[in-house]
């Protein structure tokens, strides 16, 4: 019997393939409060590792005996004490994250969503530890990048397994819960990047604006990419429809939610946007649509297949912020139900318009923790 690592891309595997798993996790309780690791067939319990540090019989009735054992904890290293602990008192093999939570903050797992009509297809990219969903549309060689996140590794190496090459990556706003790879997989690539103009008031570098009815067309086959105005979550969010089959939502609509305005200080100017774009512009688009977002934040916005993704239709029955027909009871219900804000969000702003250029260490401690940018 041994202590094994696991990578952060086998634990993914194991969550989005729903598989059984027991999982301990060491950190203090405050952080497991905040943020954890979630899966529809996941059982997890905190216990503190400073609670540890004279031995695990207390807690080795919890854990079952017909389930592979992981221990996780920020790093790495109090993990693996607890899993030598643990591999010790009970005679069987257990697992420790490798790197811990910081890692599976910075895991990226692409998912097909489908064909398209003409010939290409779609991937969402799930950063599963942290919410944010991105996406490929690929067709004859070209591809489209949707909202990527810096970790642009993950992009560039499923081009190369696709015999593809980027034309441009596109941000559907300005990302204020994590710090957004357009601009650096652009420049990687020598693509063009995208952002909505109204977003980029205080930007320093270049960019092409991204305007309403702007068409992006990836390939011969003229799968395309068509800009829709949408804001509410932003001043310039904008939504994209692809394929004529599905509408890339960003930040303003989710599968379980709707988001929040307030990022910039500006919730009671941003509200009414906010209504029009749900209860006006969505709701003119044909209803079977499917809707794929920038974020989600419950495991169970997750399909059988590992996708966050909905029929438009079914969100305007089910989704509750699409159910509130008065525009005063609308405002009340946005603006007296917004979470904390996320984690350093008026640094990964500032990162995000290129004013400030934080170290890889501080960027990864910018963006720890969950999204938050739904109402809740």
């Amino acid at each position: 019997m041994a202590v094994k690592a696991m990578i952060a891309a086998e634990l993914a595997e194991i969550v989005i393939n729903q598989k059984d798993l027991f999982i301990l996790d060491v950190r203090n309780e405050d952080a497991f409060k905040e943020w954890k690791v979630e899966g529809k067939n996941v059982e997890i319990i905190n216990t503190p590792y400073f609670d540890l540090l004279e031995g695990v019989e207390s807690i080795l009735p919890q854990i079952p005996e017909d389930k592979p054992v992981i221990v996780v904890c920020a790093k790495e290293g109090s993990s693996k004490f607890v899993a030598d602990q643990l591999v010790e008192a009970a005679d069987r093999d257990v697992y420790y994250l490798e790197g811990g939570m910081k890692m599976w903050s910075e895991h990226v797992e692409p998912v097909k969503i489908g064909d398209l009509s003409s010939g290409g297809e779609l991937y969402q990219f799930v950063r599963i530890g942290k919410g944010c969903l991105s996406y490929m549309v690929i067709s004859e060689g070209e591809a489209i990048v949707i909202d990527p996140v810096r970790m642009t590794g993950v992009y560039t190496d499923f081009l190369k397994e696709k015999n593809a090459v980027l034309k441009y990556a596109v941000d559907t706003h300005l990302h204020a819960d994590h710090i957004s790879g357009g601009r650096l997989l652009a420049e990687q690539i020598e693509a063009v990047y995208y952002m909505p103009e109204e977003d980029a008031a205080e930007v320093t570098f270049s960019y092409q604006p991204l305007h309403n009815n702007d068409v992006l067309r990836a390939g011969k086959t003229d799968v395309t990419v068509q800009a829709l105005y949408s804001p509410g979550h932003t001043i310039g969010s904008t939504s994209l429809i692809v394929d004529h089959q599905y509408l890339l939502t960003g930040d303003i609509l989710f599968v379980d939610s709707i988001g929040r305005p307030d990022l910039a200080g500006k919730a009671e100017d941003w509200v009414g946007d906010l209504r029009t774009s749900l209860y006006e512009t969505y709701q003119a688009l044909e209803d079977n649509l499917w809707v794929l977002p920038a974020h989600f934040s419950k495991k169970e916005e997750m399909d059988d297949h590992g996708r966050v993704m909905e029929q438009l239709s079914v969100l305007y029955k089910e989704n509750s912020g699409l159910q509130v027909a008065d525009e005063t009871e609308f405002r009340k219900m946005v603006t007296e139900n917004l979470p904390p804000q996320p984690n350093a969000y008026e640094e990964i702003r500032q990162t995000n318009m290129g004013k400030i250029q934080p170290e890889p260490e501080e960027q990864t401690e910018m963006e720890i923790g969950p999204n938050r940018c739904a109402v809740s």
